[in-house]
């Protein structure tokens, strides 16, 4: 059978009014939300529909399984807490499609906590084995709720985990994320590699006191310890980083957060990103000698949480050739070979078996955000270069 574009958008539009934000056609729809359960069970259904068979694993993960062996294709259909109708659920519903029209087997995945509710894209990461379920169980969300706790609620869905050995290779469909595609007035990109990410919580924790009545040279400011370390660390990672190196504080929690109380406690999250995994590693040491030096200087103590992270990984050459066959034939001239400076699930899978992806443009350059959005005609793009790379394989 031949793919249906319209009933492609169509389903879009319908994972969309799940969590519908109200701006635009963001969505909020994080993992283990109300929302996020109810998408998952019409996700199942529309598999049933598709002739696959739902199967949710413990942690959320939810499979639409091809009888025998198959190729895995899809993404996540949860979202972040101000999110976008696309990041992810792009790659579900392609997959939903070329799964209905192909006549090769194919199965489909949406998996739980890829935007890292409680860790690096968590569903995916228990099940490719990189995060033991139990350390898993005792992560915490930014509100102190434990990962067991929070699965707990799809625990009357839950069939067991699902054996990787019935997939002969897994191909994820996404938007860029950034404004390359966007910026060049290109259709597709296939992405060579995924970058590494390393991620932890970082707390100061110094003395709370009166901000009246505290003479500076007195206090132990926690968050003067916060502004000191991510001046100094900006500084110190300027011979060691490249253009494509990014580092980012994201969330910060200070406590007791009031105007009239010198804060003696910051806890917040440090993020970092590259393709080489030494630099990583050269980077994790600056940030850690860092931190103990401003802790020192400014007497306050410092605590780290676990190191989450995951390895860069470079795409399988059989199924990214057949992706750059496709881009060809749909969108000669206008795509591109390029990397993926975002994380994505595919990351985890490559622990299990080949796997490949395909970008979209993100209009922009926006995500994560209400309003990342992309031309009609470039999701149908997509969709299309996937039909022709699994047609391909299947020769």
């Amino acid at each position: 059978m031949a793919i249906d574009h319209q009933r492609f958008i169509d389903d879009l539009h319908s994972l969309r009014a799940f969590g519908a934000s109200g701006v635009g056609k963001g969505v909020i729809r994080p993992a283990y939300s109300e929302a996020d359960i109810a998408a998952r069970k019409w996700l199942a259904g529309r598999m049933t529909e598709a002739g696959l068979t739902p199967h949710f694993d413990p942690v959320g993960n939810l499979f639409g399984l091809a009888d025998g062996p198959s190729l895995l294709m899809g993404s996540h259909s949860d979202s972040q807490p101000e999110g976008g109708w696309l990041d992810g659920a792009l790659g579900v519903i392609a997959a939903l499609e070329i799964a209905r029209s192909s006549d090769r087997p194919i199965s489909v995945v949406s998996f739980q906590d890829e935007e890292g509710r409680f860790g690096v894209t968590t569903g995916s990461a228990v099940w490719s084995g990189g995060l033991p379920l139990d350390k898993a169980d005792a992560l915490t969300d930014g509100a102190g709720i434990r990962f067991d706790a929070a699965r707990g609620a799809m625990a009357d869905l839950s069939q067991g985990f699902v054996d990787p050995n019935r997939f002969s290779g897994f191909i994820e469909m996404h938007i860029e994320q950034g404004p390359t595609l966007d910026a060049s007035d290109e259709t597709i990109g296939v992405v060579t590699d995924i970058v590494g990410i390393r991620d932890m919580t970082i707390s100061f924790e110094g003395q709370q006191n009166h901000a009246g009545t505290t003479p500076m040279h007195l206090r132990r400011d926690a968050f003067q310890a916060l502004s000191l370390f991510n001046t100094q660390l900006n500084d110190r990672f300027r011979n060691v980083v490249t253009p494509q190196t990014v580092w980012t504080i994201g969330r910060v929690d200070l406590h007791p957060n009031a105007s009239s109380i010198v804060p003696g406690r910051v806890r917040f999250t440090m993020q970092w990103r590259d393709g080489d995994a030494d630099r990583l590693a050269r980077m994790e040491e600056i940030i850690r000698v860092t931190a103990q030096e401003v802790a020192d200087d400014l007497g306050t103590n410092l605590d780290y949480g676990t190191l989450l992270g995951l390895e860069p990984v470079a795409m399988d050459l059989t199924l990214r050739t057949a992706l750059e066959t496709g881009a060809e034939q749909v969108a000669p001239g206008k795509w591109r070979r390029m990397p993926s400076g975002a994380l994505h699930d595919a990351t985890n899978v490559s622990r299990l078996m080949p796997v490949a992806m395909l970008f979209v443009p993100s209009i922009n350059g926006i995500s994560h955000a209400f309003a990342e959005d992309t031309d009609e005609a470039d999701l149908i793009a997509g969709l299309n270069v996937l039909d022709h790379a699994v047609r391909s394989l299947s020769g």
